[in-house]
């Protein structure tokens, strides 16, 4: 999938994610943890690298934190940086587009994406994916950065173990604004280790909570349940304001290093 190439995703494009998951050639481990490893890689003519982590909890079905990943209002509950979550539309009930804004540590500038996201469900393993778009009623907003993804994946499987889960995450996203280095090197050292305890958190807290919010809402599930509008592909492109101005990338490459417990611009804290 390219950036702000909209289309309904193909088995090629889960089967790309299992590849990159799966193979660790040219992945250098960064974080080796008891049920906990994570990866990174370069790719040419890109700064950022990719990230990928592979954890395991064994108190957590697979169905569960599927479901967990995809509730859009139970996200509302553990996602402390999500600012706003929209779903602008849908193509297919296993494709659709959304608006996610973020929030990051100060003195750093709060990030947003317009995504197109994708899943399959095949029985013995669930599988997400995003990517960058445009939609021309979504222009960058004041205050935001627009971050790109050039490929961001979740896989859920079956503990290898034979309890629980094992959840894989990979991600090569771009927040722009030419972020300091320190702070890219923290993201494998502090981020992903925080992220996999905040949703193994919010995992294990989600079927008490469903069953007192709206339990049998699950259109991820039921696709009749779906209720955002059917997307467009002529309007699938850049806003007015995107074509006519340069991207409003800031410089934030010479912010001096945050304290710790802001020390990442995605901290769990």
């Amino acid at each position: 999938m390219e950036i702000g190439v909209v289309k309904i995703a193909e088995d090629k494009d889960f089967e790309k994610l299992k590849q990159l998951y799966d193979n660790n050639n040219d992945w250098k481990l960064d974080y080796n943890k008891p049920d906990l490893s994570v990866w990174t890689k370069t790719v040419p003519g890109i700064s950022f690298k990719m990230v990928k982590i592979r954890t395991r909890f064994s108190d957590i079905m697979p169905e569960t934190l599927y479901d967990v990943l995809h509730d859009p209002d139970y996200r509302k509950v553990w996602d402390t940086h999500m600012i706003e979550s929209k779903d602008i539309g849908f193509f297919n009930p296993n494709n659709d587009i959304g608006y996610y804004s973020m929030s990051c540590a100060s003195p750093l500038k709060n990030r947003d994406f317009i995504l197109q996201r994708s899943w399959l469900d095949t029985g013995g393993e669930q599988l997400i994916i995003n990517h960058s778009v445009y939609h021309k009623d979504y222009p960058p907003r004041k205050h935001f950065i627009r971050a790109t993804s050039y490929l961001t994946g979740y896989i859920v499987r079956p503990s290898r173990n034979g309890d629980g889960s094992e959840l894989g995450y990979v991600s090569h996203t771009d927040p722009h604004g030419k972020i300091p280095v320190w702070l890219m090197n923290k993201v494998t050292q502090i981020f992903a280790p925080k992220m996999v305890k905040k949703l193994h958190k919010a995992a294990l807290g989600y079927l008490d909570w469903k069953e007192q919010n709206n339990p049998n809402y699950k259109p991820w599930h039921f696709p009749e349940q779906i209720t955002a509008p059917r997307i467009q592909i002529a309007d699938c492109v850049k806003s007015t304001e995107e074509k006519n101005t340069k991207a409003n990338y800031v410089d934030e490459s010479e912010l001096k290093e945050i304290p710790r417990k802001h020390s990442t611009i995605m901290d769990n804290d």
